[in-house]
């Protein structure tokens, strides 16, 4: 059984949200578990500040994640319109992102940011 062209177009774009949330959210947890580059700095060098990024996993992670993401948004806008792609993955990220940032990562998320999250999920369902 083979998917229609809308269907794989938007398993892409799924792809991209999950993969683009994921790099934002791991990296943002690398930089709070590593602390204040500046201190880090300041004690061991720039050599140092960079091996506390580049041998954090949740930094490797996330970078790879991105990384998916990237090469997913080129096969999708290959064979599909950009004014679908770009706008729809943009947009269910950043509600993927406000989820993710109160669930993982334990932040505060206001009324006001799940109120624009929910009419960004509007406007995306009239791209459709």
């Amino acid at each position: 059984m083979q998917l229609s062209h809308e269907a794989s177009t938007w398993i892409k774009i799924g792809m991209i949200v999950a993969f683009s949330t994921g790099g934002d959210v791991l990296t943002a947890r690398a930089m709070r578990s590593i602390g204040d580059l500046d201190r880090i700095r300041a004690r061991s060098g720039l050599v140092g500040a960079v091996k506390a990024v580049i041998s954090n996993p949740h930094f490797i992670f996330g970078v790879l994640c991105m990384a998916a993401s990237f090469y997913v948004l080129l096969a999708a806008v290959s064979d599909a319109d950009v004014s679908l792609v770009g706008p729809a993955a943009a947009a269910l990220t950043f509600l993927t992102n406000a989820f993710m940032a109160k669930l993982y990562l334990k932040e505060n998320v206001n009324t006001r940011r799940w109120a624009s999250a929910l009419l960004i999920c509007c406007g995306v369902y009239l791209l459709r």
